[in-house]
């Protein structure tokens, strides 16, 4: 018995994409299980703080999205963007790896990427394991590295 749409080919339209470009911070997780399980409700969590330290005319709202769904469109990659889990599980934070500059690194456990001159709008937060991701995310919005991101943006609301 064949299974129905067996054979075809099922082309993505990845022009809906280019409609969020425009007013979005993405928050970026793998598209595994793992991610899925894990990662994701980090990302829901980044998404909540963005929201709270947004000012009150903030054009941009964060949007939580698949590393597929990036990485498929070109367009996505002008948009400010946090990637949130290491490079087994999330392919951005793989292909952003060698791309962004570090700006904390612990042991080989935690990693912060980011320009802290804000020319380039990409954040990359992981950590070895899931403890780890979960205590670089809580350093990033803790320490100043959001605020900076959220300033280069141009959505900040300072305390």
């Amino acid at each position: 018995m064949r299974r129905p749409g067996a054979g075809r080919i099922i082309t993505l339209d990845m022009a809906l994409y280019d409609d969020l470009a425009g007013d979005r911070i993405l928050i970026i997780t793998g598209a595994t299980l793992r991610a899925e399980e894990m990662d994701r409700p980090l990302a829901y969590g980044l998404a909540e703080v963005i929201r709270a330290r947004l000012n009150e005319t903030a054009t941009r709202q964060p949007l939580v999205m698949s590393d597929i769904g990036y990485l498929n469109c070109d367009t996505l990659h002008k948009t400010p963007a946090v990637s949130i889990g290491g490079p087994g599980v999330n392919a951005v934070a793989q292909y952003w790896l060698k791309r962004l500059p570090n700006v904390l690194e612990v042991d080989d456990v935690l990693l912060i990427q980011m320009d802290l001159s804000i020319d380039d709008l990409r954040c990359s937060i992981w950590g070895y394991d899931h403890d780890t991701t979960v205590e670089a995310l809580e350093i990033f919005t803790e320490k100043g590295y959001l605020d900076r991101f959220l300033e280069g943006v141009g959505e900040w609301n300072p305390p």
